[in-house]
């Protein structure tokens, strides 16, 4: 099963959106992420969250699901209930922009959750972003923008093809060096890495999707 989420942080373009609701089984709103779904024109199959966001709870025909736990934020909550339907690939958009503290909090979620299913990203209108596993190949078209960044704060033992600026054995550190704004060369990307979380950002393709 797929799964699309949409998160309450910044609105994605109804290309974006519909492109992904027409790929996914089931479409799931983060609270006040049903604000935005239903404003654009794409009903949510559930709504979820403590739902203090959600402003069309009375008038909701889908399912709708009050979790008013304070320990787990509302993506947190969705991500739940996408394993719990044993969701294989999940597709989350509004997880960035806005609110900076928002933003970190979701990219501490997605490395929470990745384990969970065979491929949980990020989307927004100009980025898919997702944790990388210890081996990924993937073909993108020459000069596109690729950033590496270590997410557990060391990566160790990473190994790149297809990247103009290549790495061969080489850590990433926060503080130190990150891997942001390399770009694809010919061929197809390689990226292997032996220990750490490594965070992989690229510019939005139609592949991607």
């Amino acid at each position: 099963m797929r799964i699309l989420i949409l998160a309450n942080g910044s609105e994605p373009s109804s290309g974006l959106l519909g492109s992904l609701r027409e790929k996914c089984d089931r479409f799931v709103a983060a609270d006040g992420g049903g604000n935005t779904a239903l404003k654009m024109g794409f009903p949510p199959d559930t709504v979820i969250g403590d739902l203090d966001s959600f402003s069309h709870a009375g008038d909701f025909d889908g399912e709708l699901i009050r979790d008013p736990g304070q320990e787990t934020n509302d993506l947190e909550k969705a991500l739940g209930l996408a394993r719990s339907l044993k969701a294989v690939r999940v597709d989350v958009l509004g997880a960035t922009g806005k609110r900076i503290d928002h933003t970190l909090k979701n990219l501490s979620v997605l490395q929470q959750f990745d384990p969970f299913f065979d491929t949980l990203a990020f989307y927004d209108d100009l980025f898919y972003t997702r944790i990388l596993p210890r081996d990924f190949s993937l073909r993108l078209p020459p000069g596109h923008l690729v950033s590496l960044f270590p997410l557990s704060g060391k990566v160790e033992g990473i190994v790149t093809q297809g990247l103009r600026y290549p790495l061969n054995n080489e850590p990433l550190e926060n503080g130190r060096r990150d891997g942001t704004s390399n770009e694809t060369d010919e061929g197809p990307v390689r990226i292997q890495h032996t220990s750490g979380t490594l965070l992989f950002m690229t510019a939005l393709a139609p592949g991607l999707l």
